[in-house]
């Protein structure tokens, strides 16, 4: 029995702007999973999660080809990731083999509501990884990464593929998305072995050092959000002349840049400068195509937090969700939870999981 626990994800900066191939993003993996359990199986295998009923859903094969006999939309990351990693087997020479896969979450809440963490990512990367272990595949980081990135694109072409590498890196990390223009010219013309062999132009990730004395905290609104529709809306207006997205690129570019530079510098005021210029930029994207990015329960987190001296903004695509909170250790936070206590703000007990210690940092 194979067992791979992978973990969510916040975005720290760096959000929309990451969408463009090339740009850098900062974000977090955190002490949240999703468990996938694997092992084999004869004849039929059976997909299981806890977060959509523990009735199985069974699959056959069609020659190489995995199906399933009825429709099963959550799942579509699961087996975008199954096809992704048994082509790759495939043309290594493997045999392809029955399984049963198990999938469990802690990252909702108890009703089932989600907490903006990247479920889809962290169950992408813990069935690819659990796959390259049942098929003896022996992937390096970047090879799982690059998998688990052609399997996201598959179901939402417009992801980043942000939270997919923080969920498998672990720690702080500072990424920029690949070209997914070139990859699916690629994936038209080549193989999966040789275009995972490849460079992706754009893509880029590192692993960032922990800022000294730095204490983050994480609010939730109990709004959910789509990030997939948010993209997409910012995606569709972002060329009309008044959206200043070309501006917005380039000040997130500098922004993000000067961030990992603090983190590098372990410069814990520089790093909370950054995350209020990003909290500015976003609030300003917002306004200038449209899009409610920071909900009045996102104004009311991030104000007091600013209102005791630390940073704050929103995660991710925003539109409710969490907000992250950058806070020096020696600052009483308990004003500004007494007032996210008020406005029915949840503080998540979350904390950044840190990188494997047998990997080493590229």
């Amino acid at each position: 029995m194979i067992e791979v626990a992978a973990p969510g994800k916040l975005f720290i900066a760096g959000e929309y702007a990451v969408v463009e191939p090339g740009y850098p993003a900062v974000l977090i993996a955190v002490d949240r999973f999703v468990t996938v359990t694997l092992e084999a199986s004869a004849g039929r295998g059976q997909l299981i999660s806890d977060q959509f009923g523990h009735l199985p859903v069974v699959w056959r094969r069609d020659g190489d080809r995995l199906v399933i006999d009825r429709d099963q939309r959550p799942f579509d990351y699961v087996l975008s990731a199954i096809r992704v990693v048994e082509a790759f087997a495939l043309e290594s020479g493997r045999r392809l083999d029955f399984y049963d896969l198990a999938i469990r979450s802690e990252l909702d809440d108890r009703s089932g509501r989600k907490f903006g963490l990247g479920s889809s990512a962290a169950v992408t990367v813990a069935t690819v990884t659990a796959l390259d272990r049942f098929y003896s595949l022996g992937l390096d980081e970047l090879s799982r990464l690059k998998l688990a990135l052609l399997a996201t694109i598959g179901v939402n072409p417009l992801a980043s593929g942000g939270d997919v590498a923080a969920s498998l890196y672990g720690g702080w990390i500072a990424f920029s998305s690949p070209d997914r223009g070139w990859v699916a010219r690629r994936s038209a013309e080549t193989d999966v072995v040789s275009l995972i062999a490849e460079d992706w132009p754009g893509l880029s990730v590192r692993r960032l050092p922990p800022l000294t004395g730095g204490r983050l905290v994480v609010g939730w609104t109990g709004e959910p959000a789509s990030t997939a529709q948010l993209v997409d809306g910012i995606q569709k207006r972002k060329q009309q002349e008044d959206s200043h997205y070309e501006s917005f690129l380039e000040d997130s570019r500098a922004c993000v840049e000067a961030l990992v530079a603090a983190f590098d510098a372990d410069d814990l005021a520089g790093a909370q400068k950054q995350l209020h210029r990003a909290r500015r930029l976003l609030v300003r994207l917002g306004v200038s195509v449209g899009i409610s990015i920071e909900t009045p329960d996102l104004t009311l987190l991030c104000d007091s937090a600013e209102f005791v001296g630390a940073a704050a903004k929103s995660s991710g695509a925003g539109g409710g969700d969490c907000g992250i909170v950058l806070a020096d250790e020696a600052t009483d936070l308990d004003p500004m939870f007494r007032q996210w206590e008020l406005g029915d703000i949840r503080r998540l007990s979350l904390h950044v999981h840190p990188a494997p210690e047998t990997e080493t940092t590229p």
